[in-house]
């Protein structure tokens, strides 16, 4: 059993204001091309960052599966270990984990540009900063709604924006076409860790509960804030549905006391395709479509 948990922090408005650099030439003042951007990223940093990126190493999976998106992967140099979605990026060389990132293996990439997630702490970042190269992080959001302002962030600094807007315009239409979910009386519970080392869910001010409810279901943590419940919650809760990675589904089902919940005696234990659900990307939309469909069963 593995335990991951994306903490999520409080968002900072993430803002891009662009700088235009004037020159004076030989026959005058001339304006060139510019060179510069200046972005306050969501830790509230002030970071200038060349304009037109060449080299981009990404330390988040959601930031790698977005650039894939808008089409930037000929600029990504450097990724994680978890950055796996599409399997195409796998082909990217990686600098390692992310929690105990190797800033020299960053270094060695040559990055004009490093983009960082939830999991990239503010030191790091000023660490990067202070070598000479750009760290810009943009961080996993409580709401789902959020997604489309870090596409936009995103697609901003590795300058695709036009690709940004047009991405976010196709998945408002499929979320629009999903039309409401109706009200369910399916209570549910997202399997973040179990075990002996503590039980972990999504609590409400995730983004994660807003792809519960947006798919028909109830969380049974949207009360809680965080990520830690209590087992006796749990099973007094004794939910409807159960949500895990697939991974852990055949673990969880198999270790006492989760086997005797309600959920898994009646077969209702929702495997999901890592990524999809734990990671604020545009796969959220199939997640939703998803998990409505097993919702239905």
């Amino acid at each position: 059993m593995h335990l991951n948990i994306h903490p999520i922090k409080t968002p900072v408005v993430f803002s891009l204001l662009l700088t235009v650099m004037l020159t004076v030439g030989c026959g005058g003042s001339q304006r060139q091309e510019q060179v510069t951007d200046t972005v306050v990223d969501d830790y509230g940093r002030t970071v200038v960052v060349p304009a037109h990126p060449q080299r981009v190493v990404s330390l988040s999976p959601a930031v790698t599966e977005i650039m894939y998106a808008l089409g930037a992967q000929d600029i990504l140099v450097g990724r994680t270990d978890f950055c796996e979605y599409p399997p195409e990026a796998q082909s990217i060389p990686s600098i390692g984990g992310i929690s105990n990132l190797n800033i020299e293996s960053i270094l060695s990439l040559n990055p004009d540009l490093v983009i960082s997630g939830s999991m990239v702490g503010k030191k790091i970042t000023d660490q990067m900063d202070a070598m000479g190269t750009p760290m810009v992080c943009v961080i996993e959001k409580p709401r789902f709604e959020a997604l489309y302002d870090n596409i936009r962030a995103i697609g901003r600094l590795v300058g695709k924006e036009t690709e940004a807007d047009s991405l976010n315009a196709t998945l408002r239409r499929k979320a629009t076409s999903l039309g409401e979910a109706r009200t369910s009386a399916a209570s549910c519970y997202y399997v973040v860790g179990f075990g002996p080392s503590g039980n972990f869910t999504a609590g409400g001010n995730t983004f994660i509960n807003d792809i519960i409810r947006m798919a028909g279901g109830r969380n049974i943590a949207e009360g809680v804030e965080g990520w830690s419940y209590s087992l006796e919650a749990l099973m007094k809760e004794n939910p409807d549905y159960i949500i895990v990675r697939r991974e852990d589904s055949a673990a969880f089902c198999d270790m006492k006391p989760y086997n005797t919940l309600r959920a898994v005696r009646d077969g209702h234990v929702i495997g999901i395709v890592s990524g999809t659900f734990d990671l604020q990307v545009p796969r959220n939309i199939d997640a939703i479509l998803y998990l409505r469909q097993r919702f239905k069963q």
